[in-house]
C-alpha cells in the first residue's frame, strides 16, 4: 500500500466521521408472531480457512489485497489482510468483548484504523442474536435483535433461509449494511460491508471455498 493512499485513507476517515448517519426504520413489512427465539449468522462458523479478495474504497481511494478470516475457537476469529504482493498489513483477533493486535504495518498504526476494523470485524462476525420481534415481506423474513442501544435487522430470504442483508444501528442511526452471496449458510460467495456514516464500502470475493 502506498504512503500516499495512506495517508489520503487516515484524512478521509477523520473527515468523515463528522458525516451524519440517517435514522432507520423498516418499511414495507408486516408484523409477525415470533418463530424464533435466536437466529445465527453461520458464514463465518466453520473451523476452515476463509479467504477472500478484498477490495475497499474509502473516498476516492481504492485499496485492494487478500483477506482470510479463520475461526480459532468458539467465540474468536483471527483476521489477517496482506497486500497483494503478499505483505503482511494488519493480523489481529477479534470476539464480541475482546480485540487483540497481533502485527499492524506501522502506516497503519493509527487508533482511528484501528478502531475502524475492530466494530467492523465485530459485527461481521457477530454470529448469534436474540430475536425480539419478527416481521417479513414479499422476500425476506425478518428478525430484529436488540442489545442495548444497538439494532439488528437480519433478512433471511424465504426460498432458502439463507442470511441476505444485516443492517446494523446504534441509537436508532443506521450504521453498517451487510449484504451476502451465498449458495450454503457456513459460506458466503461474496459480501459488501456500507457504511453509513463514514462512506466506506468494502467487498469480499471468495477465493477457496469451505467444504
Amino acid at each position: 500500500m502506498r504512503p500516499f493512499l495512506l495517508q489520503s485513507f487516515l484524512y478521509s476517515l477523520i473527515f468523515l466521521l463528522f458525516v451524519s448517519c440517517k435514522t432507520y426504520k423498516l418499511t414495507g413489512v408486516k408484523s409477525v408472531p415470533n418463530s424464533e427465539q435466536t437466529v445465527e449468522n453461520l458464514y463465518f462458523s466453520s473451523n476452515e480457512d476463509y479467504v477472500y479478495k478484498c477490495q475497499m474504497d474509502i473516498y476516492k481511494n481504492h485499496v485492494s489485497g487478500i483477506l482470510i478470516i479463520k475461526k480459532i475457537n468458539e467465540n474468536t476469529h483471527r483476521v489477517a489482510l496482506t497486500s497483494d504482493f503478499g505483505n503482511k498489513l494488519i493480523d489481529f483477533e477479534v470476539s464480541g468483548n475482546n480485540f487483540k493486535l497481533n502485527y499492524v504495518l506501522p502506516d497503519l498504526d493509527k487508533k482511528i484504523v484501528i478502531n475502524f476494523l475492530k466494530n467492523d470485524f465485530q459485527q461481521l462476525l457477530k454470529q448469534k442474536y436474540p430475536v425480539s420481534e419478527s416481521f417479513e415481506n414479499e422476500n425476506s423474513k425478518i428478525y430484529l435483535s436488540k442489545v442495548d442501544k444497538k439494532r439488528y435487522y437480519l433478512f433471511f430470504n424465504k426460498e432458502n433461509n439463507l442470511l441476505k442483508h444485516i443492517i446494523y444501528t446504534k441509537n436508532n442511526k443506521e450504521k453498517i449494511d451487510f449484504t451476502f452471496d451465498a449458495k450454503k449458510h457456513i459460506f458466503a460467495d461474496s459480501l459488501s460491508l456500507q457504511h453509513k456514516d463514514f462512506k466506506i464500502n468494502i467487498k469480499l470475493f471468495q477465493i477457496t471455498e469451505t467444504e
